[in-house]
């Protein structure tokens, strides 16, 4: 993907938690250390990405941190720090996170959603394919990124306003391991870019200019 990118770098990569797989314990800690220093080196050999593009990490549900509660602060910065040392524009974001480009502003949210949302639903959709509209409706008709009960999706009940969708953004990218889905609603673009690793390395291109979504795929041939 770097290599690709190499000669034109993007404005921005974000990446989404969890950075390890299990639940959060020593071991696992030094496994995010070592993932992320394997990181920075191969993005040593783009200098250009490096120097160019920002670099945004949003932490996930089993990465460290003080708890399962929303929302949650940023990676540590001694956990990334060989990675924080190649790169220009470095960004450990809390979960969620938001950021203004130019005049849009983007929702940047991980969690596991969509399950307790079905687990917890008065009326499951008819056709799987309404899943995904009616998951975006929710949300943003609710203006919330958790409309559950506080035992379902516990809350710091002082930062609740992290949460709140109004008024309702340009864009929301909510990772999830379901599957990847886009839908547009109310002015609003709201995705899921799905598991990197479990959907044949694909991800998403966002084009702000032309508030487009470009479905994208690692080849086998690079």
């Amino acid at each position: 993907m770097f290599r690709g990118y190499s000669k034109s770098p993007p404005y921005a990569f974000i990446f989404f938690g969890n950075f390890t797989s299990g639940q959060s314990h020593e071991n696992s800690i030094q496994k995010v250390k070592d993932g992320f220093a394997a990181l920075a080196e191969i993005l040593s050999n783009y200098p250009e990405i490096c120097a160019d593009s920002h670099f945004l990490f949003v932490p996930g549900p089993s990465d460290p941190g003080p708890g399962p509660s929303l929302p949650r602060p940023p990676l540590p910065t001694s956990i990334v720090e060989p990675l924080l040392k190649k790169l220009s524009k470095p960004h450990l974001c809390s979960n969620p996170a938001r950021v203004q480009y130019c005049s849009q502003e983007i929702v940047l949210f991980r969690e596991n959603l969509i399950n307790k949302m079905c687990r917890h639903c008065i009326k499951f959709p008819n056709r799987d394919e309404e899943l995904h509209v009616h998951f975006a409706k929710t949300l943003l008709s609710q203006g919330h990124l958790t409309p559950l009960p506080l035992h379902v999706e516990p809350v710091y009940w002082s930062h609740d306003h992290a949460l709140r969708l109004y008024p309702i953004p340009d864009v929301v990218i909510v990772a999830d391991k379901y599957d990847a889905f886009s839908v547009s609603a109310n002015d609003c673009l709201l995705f899921n870019p799905g598991s990197f690793p479990k959907s044949n390395f694909s991800f998403k291109v966002y084009l702000p200019a032309f508030r487009k979504l470009e479905n994208c795929e690692i080849s086998d041939t690079m």
